[in-house]
């Protein structure tokens, strides 16, 4: 089974590979990046004509033959679809182009640029090839960015709804396509309008491996913030051993640190609040791109929330190593601390992380005892 589902968001995903050294001005500068979204799908009973014809396909194709595409070795049916009449065969000819040049590999998904007659100049469509079987030897899809590995996993659900003959296209599966945008790319939209301004609070616990509990709301909003604090947190990004994991099953088991978030009041009531100036600097960017309701962008800004938090636990494990030989690197070191505004997660990543090593862990020290008394109570 062949699906195709498409979005106005090329603009949002087209990011160019850079140094990520964010100021203010260039997070904030993220929320003029706006563009109304329309999402779109398609699905397709895709036959390959090579191998022999089974009834099913057969009736398909004859039943829909104003409908169908078809090649040397292959045939393109139209099943069911929500883009306008006259976009559906620009996009049957685009699966068709790509299936031929043999671009699609079953239940891996990806994205691409197409001109539809549809509102929207440009559209980003992805397509993947759902296979009746998954072959146990396919890899999972990796590398191809946060929306495929999304949409691959709920593209994985149709088998759980598909039939022969598609008698509950109407009962089922429509429903389920349609609502594959809501479910695969508005989770992060939906976390940022729940939580506003408090959602540094929610950055904060992520990156320092904090438990976060949902009381108070459904089923659906706590995934939600579970996904998020997923896709912000920088567990498998960096180096971590096995003091590193004793160090976030302590922190998560303690409970007088958890974040509970109560969401039987309106705005929610936080607990047990933490953050700190990095996180907050990136709170207005969240606010901003989720007000204009673009949840692309709002990825985009996580994932580069991400990277620059990541790039500045490099810097401090360089600068640790240097401190070992250097007082000025020492220096150096402290400063940069002070500056970032994030010392509280980095050091707390950073010893876990140096455990194992007296030298570093004695510079760890000294740098969280220059960091207390600059702080002087607040936090850093």
């Amino acid at each position: 089974m062949f699906t195709s589902q498409t979005s106005s968001f090329q603009e949002s995903i087209d990011v160019d590979e850079r140094d990520v050294d964010f100021d203010n001005e260039e997070i904030a500068g993220y929320s003029q990046k706006i563009q109304q979204i329309n999402s779109y799908y398609a699905i397709y009973y895709y036959q390959n004509t090579r191998s022999e014809a089974s009834g099913e396909s057969v009736a398909w194709s004859q039943r829909r033959s104003d409908s169908t595409t078809s090649q040397d070795d292959f045939s393109l049916t139209l099943l069911d679809a929500s883009l306008p009449s006259e976009a559906e065969p620009e996009l049957r000819s685009y699966i068709s182009r790509r299936l031929s040049r043999g671009a699609l590999l079953g239940g891996m998904g990806n994205i691409a640029t197409v001109e539809l007659s549809i509102p929207e100049q440009a559209v980003g469509c992805y397509c993947c090839l759902l296979e009746q079987e998954k072959s146990p030897e396919q890899p999972e899809a990796d590398g191809n960015g946060w929306v495929v590995i999304e949409l691959d996993k709920y593209v994985q659900g149709l088998q759980g709804v598909l039939t022969p003959e598609m008698q509950n296209l109407e009962t089922d599966v429509r429903p389920y396509l349609n609502q594959w945008y809501e479910e695969s790319v508005m989770h992060i939209h939906r976390v940022v309008q729940l939580l506003q301004a408090n959602v540094g609070y929610l950055l904060h616990a992520a990156l320092s491996h904090k438990l976060v509990e949902v009381t108070g709301a459904d089923e659906k909003t706590k995934a939600d913030v579970a996904r998020f604090i997923k896709a912000a947190s920088l567990q498998g990004l960096v180096q971590e051993d096995t003091t590193t994991a004793s160090l976030c099953k302590a922190i998560s088991e303690d409970s007088n640190t958890n974040l509970i978030i109560n969401c039987s009041t309106s705005p929610p009531t936080i607990t047990n609040e933490v953050s700190n100036r990095f996180c907050d600097d990136w709170i207005q960017a969240f606010v901003n791109a989720a007000e204009r309701f673009n949840p692309f962008l709002l990825r985009q800004i996580l994932e580069n929330f991400k990277l620059k938090a990541i790039q500045d636990m490099n810097n401090l494990k360089r600068f640790i190593r240097q401190a070992e030989m250097s007082h000025y690197a020492l220096f150096r070191c402290c400063l940069f601390l002070q500056s970032c505004g994030n010392g509280d997660v980095l050091l707390q990543n950073a010893r876990a992380e140096h455990s194992s090593l007296p030298e570093a862990y004695g510079i760890i020290n000294v740098l969280e005892e220059f960091l207390g008394e600059q702080a002087q109570g607040t936090l850093y």
